[in-house]
């Protein structure tokens, strides 16, 4: 029979490790972030549900997106045991120079209307972290302006074609003359995929006032406040533009884009070429043959062909056909340090998130996507030790297979 006692205090004080209270909301909610859904969860808290589901979404039934998320779940991992790994490289050589981590923060459109610090706040994170930012065409903050706020950034940007070529060709000239380091081409959005969240939300750019949003707006007070005291939400690259986001594709976009363009582009842009949205190994050979210094594997966040292919598992196929003729990235279905890990193992030069920053971003502002590349940074690093991998570029694909 078990005999009790009742404890001593002095049993008892050691056992009591009670914390001072955080008086800061924002360190408060990103103490509580310890992975990148941790970080989805508190965004989806802050933000009105048309503008989280704008960034959370994708295309019509959402398959591409599942499969990309699915994809990266049946990565099994072959670890190497009785290494030192006390110290590990995350570094990787990317469009020719050293990063300190193998990721870049991937452009994004209407960034300000996720949170209102937007692009600028993206911007300097990358700056501090030693990584590449991406700023959209349909971005928030101007050319200059992102320049401005993280001078020391490798930046790049990225170009829809545009019906009206000359205005496409001034933003590359500013876009150079601001010192981005490299033009990305995005490919595959001759017109808008059909996102129904956004549909079935009614999301216009900016958000119009209706019954449905001010109703929704007492419940997200902070983040409407934000919106209306601060710079009016537009796009830094055109006039003005009050409408959905695929009708303003529909209009703007040019779906008469052929491998010509890539060429002119190619003639006008004086620095490293890439190109997104490569969803099959002949097209990364054929952009490759005419110019392009690097391909993006993306089916856009699956957010524009529905069912399109899965890029992890369309990786070898596209390595098989380049070659060493150009670095090879890419994005989609991306949201943790380890489903980094498994793309460089399969043969990625790097890779590019967009909805893990976004979540923090709106969780945190710019203490929310630092978070982002906290977690991510922590997770490359644990993955590699466990695996038995002191460097990033130690990494092979016998380090990772893909389930059947």
């Amino acid at each position: 029979m078990t005999r009790r006692q009742l404890p001593r205090w002095s049993e008892l004080r050691p056992l009591l490790r009670v914390k001072s209270p955080t008086l800061d909301p924002v360190e408060r909610r990103l103490s509580q972030a310890h992975t990148i859904g941790d970080l989805r969860t508190i965004a989806r808290r802050r933000t009105p549900r048309a503008v989280f589901d704008y960034t959370d979404g994708a295309a019509e039934q959402e398959t591409s997106l599942r499969r990309a998320y699915q994809s990266f779940s049946k990565v099994e991992f072959h670890p190497n045991v009785l290494r030192d790994v006390s110290a590990v490289d995350t570094s990787r050589n990317m469009l020719g120079s050293r990063r300190a981590l193998p990721f870049a923060f991937a452009p994004t459109g209407f960034t300000r209307m996720m949170q209102h610090e937007g692009e600028r706040a993206v911007a300097r994170v990358a700056e501090r972290s030693g990584i590449p930012f991406g700023l959209s065409t349909m971005g928030t903050t101007s050319i200059e302006d992102v320049a401005s706020a993280a001078p020391n950034a490798r930046k790049w940007f990225q170009l829809y074609v545009w019906k009206d070529r000359a205005a496409g060709k001034e933003l590359v000239r500013r876009a150079q003359d601001s010192g981005y380091e490299a033009l990305v081409l995005t490919v595959d959005t001759p017109v808008a995929g059909a996102r129904m969240r956004d549909v079935r939300n009614g999301l216009s750019i900016p958000p119009s006032l209706t019954l449905r949003t001010i109703l929704d707006g007492a419940t997200h007070p902070a983040w409407w406040f934000n919106l209306l005291t601060t710079e009016p939400l537009q796009f830094a690259s055109l006039s003005s533009w009050e409408g959905t986001v695929a009708d303003l594709i529909n209009k703007m976009f040019d779906p008469t884009v052929t491998v010509e363009d890539l060429e002119w582009l190619r003639g006008l842009w004086k620095g490293p070429l890439i190109v997104k949205g490569i969803q099959n190994a002949a097209d990364a050979r054929m952009v490759v043959d005419h110019g392009a210094d690097a391909v993006i594997l993306s089916n856009h966040g699956g957010r524009q062909l529905d069912r399109a292919p899965t890029m992890l598992e369309l990786l070898p196929s596209v390595l098989d056909r380049v070659g060493d003729d150009a670095e090879v990235y890419l994005d989609t279905g991306i949201l943790s340090g380890a489903d980094i890990v498994a793309a460089l193992a399969r043969g990625a030069r790097g890779c590019l998130v967009g909805r893990a920053f976004l979540y923090g971003l709106m969780a945190g502002g710019e203490r929310g996507v630092q978070r982002t590349v906290e977690i991510l940074g922590s997770e490359i690093t644990r993955t590699l030790q466990l695996l038995g991998v002191t460097a990033v570029d130690d990494l092979t694909e016998e380090h990772a297979t893909l389930r059947q």
